[in-house]
């Protein structure tokens, strides 16, 4: 990260300090020989190319994105029946730093949801709030079980193009069929108005078959 960042404040002050010599010569030019109109506007074509680059590379090729935080997240559920009326689900989310700088998490929380077995009744509801009335944005399945995360400061940090797992464990009531797994991991940096996200999350359905 401090590699990139001294390249990007190379950059910075290499540009900087050519728009400030060719600023300067302009003065220069304009003060020792107004006459020479065509070499001052050939100057002053040079400063709009590249201010007009300086934008392009920023708007198109967002160049400094490329310092902003990202992970991608995975899912690995496994399930196995205990006891006569549970089942042990166990969730592993992987995150992968798909950027070039550290990935600092501080917080995190899995939701585990019930897909199935669900009533007509219920699932017309659901359906409803989120592509009727619009008063979701996605269906709010039943929720079976939460669990909330928080690290330290310098305790869950990856780096570029690493990947971190975190697995858990979960019991859930034998007759429960679908399930649907939601995780989020909390962006450190954001900030308001920041171009990184606020978080990432992953969502994962798993159906839950009997060997039987």
């Amino acid at each position: 990260m401090r590699k990139d960042f001294g390249k990007l404040l190379l950059w910075v002050s290499g540009f900087t300090a050519l728009f400030i010599f060719i600023a300067l010569g302009t003065i220069q030019f304009i003060i020792a020989d107004i006459a020479d109109a065509a070499r001052i506007i050939q100057t002053i074509a040079i400063l709009v190319a590249l201010c007009v680059g300086g934008v392009f590379a920023f708007q198109r090729l967002q160049i400094f994105r490329t310092f902003e935080p990202h992970l991608t997240i995975s899912h690995e559920v496994a399930h196995r029946f205990v006891g006569d009326s549970y089942t042990h689900i166990d969730v592993t989310a992987t995150l992968r730093n798909s950027s070039r700088v550290q990935v600092e998490i501080l917080e995190g929380s899995f939701l585990i949801q019930r897909v199935s077995p669900e009533s007509d009744e219920e699932i017309e509801r659901l359906y409803a709030e989120v592509f009727i009335d619009q008063e979701q944005q996605e269906m709010q399945w039943a929720a079976l079980d939460t669990l909330d995360l928080s690290w330290q400061r310098g305790e869950l940090v990856v780096e570029p193009g690493e990947t971190h797992p975190e697995s858990y464990d979960f019991i859930v009531p034998r007759e429960v069929k679908t399930v649907r797994i939601y995780t989020y991991f909390g962006n450190s940096r954001f900030s308001s108005g920041a171009q990184s996200a606020e978080g990432w999350v992953a969502s994962t359905v798993y159906d839950i078959v009997s060997d039987n």
